[in-house]
């Protein structure tokens, strides 16, 4: 019986907090060679007509490159600058929210075949509405940049330690950074994932979800087939919600329009959650707690507006 249930918490919890940390170590030394080989600046090439407009970094350019392969070593390295006071929390905050787009691609290939086979041609639009709104965030931050961050501060932000001679000599530099930050790492991220863990365990998660799932009235003026679509993802998964939108499509009890409505909708709904319980005992170990809280909060705040805006369009234009 002992066996069994530390079979069971291996599987379910020791294996999955190890493969996390393996993933942070790795976008952490990653991170930390890039930056002492002094290949932020060549990195930071990709986003420079954005982040100059933005007024943003050097940093926060290499960042949105690295995003496109590693959301972990792009939070890495926004963790390191802020911590060597290279960027301002403020920057911080506006660079993380920068990253939508590359964050975006990271997710692309597995949304994508996922959705296809299931809705078909709706898979289409919904992926194309979803990539409209991680361009509209990616876009808007840099606006938004171009007035929050002062034009002078940029390249003070942008400033590097002078460049490593070898990659040996990097190397050494990355492995003495890591050994320190991964300390500090683990000491936030072990704790709150097996928090985490048995608070979702309990049910909590799944109690707030279909509380959620259950008060749903405010949205009335949506068909009661829809709402089905948005409470399975909310009290399930997407893949829930897209197996039903995919049996009501194939049958022919609702259009493209009515399909890609509910699960934008439903994408908004369940996201925070989600993010909450996935995204938070990795982000309090890059960054700290309260600070991986907040960047969450406006995460998913611009999230929730940017899907929002582009699914009221849609309504309003598609007939």
């Amino acid at each position: 019986m002992d066996q069994v249930i530390f079979l069971q918490l291996w599987h379910q919890l020791g294996w999955p907090l190890l493969r996390l940390l393996i993933f942070i170590s790795i976008g952490l030394l990653v991170a930390n060679f890039i930056e002492a080989l002094n290949w932020t600046q060549k990195m930071a090439v990709v986003a420079r007509p954005l982040t100059q407009i933005g007024h943003l970094s050097s940093v926060t350019g290499a960042s949105f490159s690295m995003a496109f392969f590693s959301g972990v070593s792009a939070n890495t390295m926004l963790a390191e600058a802020y911590e060597k006071q290279r960027i301002s929390k403020k920057e911080l905050i506006l660079a993380n929210l920068f990253n939508s787009l590359p964050t975006y691609f990271l997710h692309l290939p597995t949304t994508f075949f996922i959705t296809a086979p299931l809705i078909k041609g709706a898979a289409f639009i919904y992926i194309g509405l979803t990539f409209g709104s991680a361009i509209l965030r990616t876009l808007a931050i840099t606006v938004i940049s171009h007035f929050l961050l002062p034009q002078e501060e940029s390249p003070l932000h942008g400033q590097i330690e002078p460049e490593a001679n070898t990659f040996k000599t990097a190397w050494k530099r990355t492995v003495k950074r890591f050994q320190r930050r991964i300390k500090k790492i683990a000491k936030f991220t072990i704790p709150i994932y097996i928090l985490f863990f048995f608070l979702t365990r309990a049910g909590l998660f799944s109690m707030i979800e279909h509380f959620m799932a259950k008060y749903l009235s405010f949205l009335a003026w949506l068909s009661p087939k829809a709402l089905s679509i948005i409470a399975l993802q909310v009290a399930a998964e997407f893949s829930a919600g897209l197996a039903a939108a995919g049996a009501l499509l194939q049958d022919g009890s609702m259009s493209y329009k009515q399909i890609v409505l509910a699960l934008l909708i439903g994408n908004v709904l369940s996201s925070p959650i989600r993010a909450v319980r996935h995204q938070f005992p990795y982000y309090a170990g890059i960054f700290k707690p309260r600070l991986a809280m907040q960047l969450i909060f406006f995460s998913q705040a611009f999230r929730t507006l940017s899907i929002a805006t582009v699914a009221l369009l849609y309504y309003l234009l598609v007939f």
